[in-house]
Formats: structure tokens, C-alpha cells, sequence
């Protein structure tokens, strides 16, 4: 009763807050939309930014990233008017792509990430996306192409090399991916390294070698919830249950925010019969997640 008390009395304030603050600064509006998770609401906040004479253009992007799921079309008009007021701005670019992709307004799309390469030629940033969007597409063999662009373009940037390294993995191209994962080790620390040859080892079928990689990445850093988890996956596919479900235990464990280890848990138990560990499982996600029930119930089916 307590808890939800002080559910109610916190979007009171929250309320109150929107009813009383001075509307003179785009900031305001913005803190008060971070913490509003109803669409509608976030709306009616951050839409009056685009006529708003103090609001930037890093203001309209961040309203426009709070409305692109809920209001994609408001979350457009504020991003045309980031681009009026900030017309060289890369972020703008890149976040109208996003917006054009997601409505499969394909030629918005396109000329965004133009204006983008345009705008900085030697920004990854682009041709990342890009890949992203034909990745989900299906389309391998031109997100390989993107993700190639990027990684020539800047090799060193952080997260470049191992997507185009995970790129040439799916395409069956291990060996250049390894190579190319070599050169990251800077940005990615022993731990990381190990763990993201690993993942080639898998896509070749080369799980015991695959496992051992994990082994040192987790030993390396004992709180890589991932590694831990790929342990857990490949562990099981080797028939070793036990070391599979202690490693994924291990996983959940280290990063509470994240279903998909007690997901594969749950997909093992079910796989070797146990009936009530299932069902023990399916309760532990439907507590720790109840805003994902759906996706609960799609990734722990009980009996």
C-alpha cells in the first residue's frame, strides 16, 4: 500500500510540475518529458518546442529521439526544424535517416544519409547506419559494403571494426574476421577481444574452440555478463548442461536488467524436460519484467 502511494504521490508531482514550472526554457520541457513514459503526454510537451525561439538544435533532436517511437511524424517535423536552424549539423542527419527508415520513407532516407556523408565525408557514422538499415533489411552482402566503408573510414572508432568484424563472420568470411578484430584489441581490452573471437569460432562451428575463448574472456573479466552468457549457450550446445546453466545463472546474475540469459535458461530446462524449473523460470521474468510480459511469453514457453 505504502509503494503504491508513493507511485501516485510521485506523478502528482510530476503533474504539478507541468502545470506550474515557467514554460520560457526548452530544457524544462525536456526533463519533465524524460520522465513522462506516456506518449501522448510527451507530445503535448515537446511539439511546441519547434516554434520555440530559445530551443536549439541539439533541444529538438533530443524531443524528436523522445517522440520517434510514440509520434514519429511530430519526431519528423522537429527534426526538419533542428535541420533550419542547425543546417550543418551531422546528429540531424542521422536522425532523420532513422525517422525516414522507420516510416519507409525510403528516398527521405537516402537523402539524409547523403546530406550526412556530405556534411562530414570522413564520419563512420553514416555508412554504420546504413549498414544497420540493410542488416535488417536482409540484405548481407550490401550491409558488408557499408560496414566496410565505415571501417576504412575509421578504422579506430569504437564499435566500427567489430561490426564490420561481426559483418564478415555472418557472411563466412572468419578468418578476415579475426583479422580485422586483431586490430581492435586497443579499443576493446583482452576480455572483450576474446569474447568477440569467440562469437567467430560459433558462426564456423568451431564451438569447442569457441568455449575456450569465452573461458579466458570471463576469467579476464569476471563481471562480462555477456561472456558469461555466450559460455552458457555454447557450454549447452557441447552437452555440458551443468556448466551451461551455472554460466548463464552467472550472467543473469551480473546484469539484472537484461532477459536474455533466464531466456536461454529457460529454453535449456525446457529442452531437458524439467517441467517445474520452467515454470520457477517463466515466474522469475514475469516478476522482473512485467512490462515485457509479451516478450516474456514468447521466450519462456511453459508446458
Amino acid at each position: 500500500m505504502r509503494k503504491v502511494l508513493l507511485v501516485c504521490l510521485a506523478a502528482l508531482v510530476l503533474h504539478l510540475l507541468v502545470l506550474l514550472l515557467p514554460r520560457d526554457m526548452p530544457e524544462q520541457e525536456l526533463a519533465i518529458a524524460r520522465a513522462i513514459p506516456d506518449s501522448a503526454k510527451r507530445v503535448a510537451l515537446l511539439k511546441p518546442l519547434k516554434d520555440h525561439p530559445k530551443a536549439t538544435g541539439a533541444n529538438l533532436r533530443e524531443a524528436a529521439e523522445l517522440l520517434r517511437e510514440g509520434s514519429p511524424m511530430d519526431a519528423y517535423e522537429l527534426t526538419k526544424e533542428s535541420e533550419r536552424r542547425e543546417p550543418g549539423s551531422v546528429e540531424t542527419q542521422l536522425l532523420m535517416a532513422r525517422i525516414c527508415h522507420g516510416q519507409r520513407m525510403n528516398r527521405c532516407e537516402e537523402e539524409s544519409l547523403r546530406k550526412a556523408e556530405a556534411v562530414a565525408p570522413g564520419d563512420a557514422r553514416s555508412a554504420l547506419l546504413r549498414a544497420d538499415f540493410r542488416e535488417e533489411e536482409g540484405d548481407l552482402a550490401g550491409a558488408l559494403k557499408s560496414a566496410e566503408e565505415a571501417y576504412h573510414k575509421e578504422p579506430g572508432r569504437k564499435g566500427v571494426g567489430v561490426r564490420y568484424a561481426r559483418l564478415l563472420s555472418a557472411a563466412h568470411q572468419g578468418e578476415e574476421a579475426l583479422a580485422v578484430l586483431r586490430t581492435q584489441e586497443g579499443n576493446l581490452g583482452k576480455a572483450r577481444l576474446w569474447m568477440e573471437q569467440g562469437l567467430v569460432r560459433v558462426d564456423q562451428e568451431r564451438l569447442e574452440e569457441a568455449r575456450q575463448l569465452f573461458a579466458k574472456a570471463v576469467e579476464a573479466d569476471p563481471k562480462l555478463a555477456m561472456g558469461y552468457y555466450h559460455l552458457g549457450v555454447t557450454s549447452f550446445r557441447l552437452g555440458d548442461v551443468r556448466g551451461a546453466e551455472d554460466a548463464l545463472r552467472t550472467a543473469d546474475r551480473l546484469d539484472m536488467t537484461n532477459m536474455k540469459a533466464l531466456s536461454a535458461l529457460c529454453a535449456i530446462q525446457r529442452s531437458m524436460g524439467r517441467t517445474d524449473a520452467v515454470t520457477a523460470t517463466r515466474m522469475d521474468l514475469e516478476r522482473r519484467f512485467p512490462e515485457r510480459l509479451d516478450a516474456v511469453r514468447t521466450a519462456c514457453v511453459t508446458p
